[in-house]
């Protein structure tokens, strides 16, 4: 039986996978020793990124084919916005990073980038190709989070970070999009099946652009 699109679409970015697995940020978070500096511009751009990752997932279920997945992509959404949003305010207390300093800083040049590709696939692809490009946002952070978790150093100052991304709830979640993901790839022609490949892969390495961006402190050179 041949394997599922997920599991092909994995395969075939392993070693995408691999470089963000072990890039200098995702080192250094295992270590606790990743500079405060480099977390706070990261959770600052984060949070920024999943306001537009929730509204592409609101797209998503719009464009849902039945009542169960626009029900999933709606509570996605929610859970995006709401549920990393408590982890987030956790440390912008500690950071001091306050409502008005947070809409003052703006998108990085990666963060940007990301957020304007999800939404432009979210409206001008169909579902099934857009379901290829918010999959490795789930997934990447499910495995890198139980990646990290599996070497943290004890007393880690982001454990919280580490044991969301790590934890039961955020894996099932996980499942369940890899799911839907592999259902529509099931009876989709060879070349909405390729342009789903190619959305999953474009998402990927966005997702090692934007930790990169972190720990170059990016900002917008003009």
């Amino acid at each position: 039986m041949a394997a599922g699109f997920s599991q092909e679409a994995w395969d075939r970015n392993a070693a995408v996978y691999e470089v963000i697995r072990t890039m200098p940020f995702n080192a250094d978070l295992a270590a606790g020793t990743l500079s405060e500096a480099r977390f706070k511009h990261y959770i600052t751009q984060d949070a920024h990124y999943l306001i537009g990752f929730g509204r592409a997932l609101t797209l998503a279920a719009a464009k849902a084919p039945n009542p169960d997945r626009v029900v999933q992509f709606a509570k996605s959404a929610e859970g995006a916005i709401v549920v990393e949003r408590a982890l987030h305010g956790s440390f912008f207390t500690q950071y001091a990073i306050t409502p008005a300093v947070f809409v003052a800083t703006p998108l990085s040049p990666a963060c940007h980038h990301y957020v304007s590709y999800l939404m432009a696939t979210a409206y001008a692809e169909p579902y099934e190709v857009l379901l290829g490009a918010l999959l490795p946002c789930f997934w990447i952070y499910a495995e890198v989070g139980r990646d990290i978790h599996a070497r943290a150093k004890a007393g880690n100052p982001y454990q919280a970070w580490i044991d969301t991304y790590a934890g039961e709830d955020f894996h099932a979640a996980v499942r369940a999009v890899i799911g839907a993901t592999d259902e529509v790839a099931a009876t989709a022609s060879p070349s909405l099946r390729e342009r789903m490949h190619a959305a999953f892969a474009r998402a990927t390495q966005l997702e090692w652009m934007f930790w990169d961006s972190a720990y170059r402190l990016e900002q917008w050179p003009v």
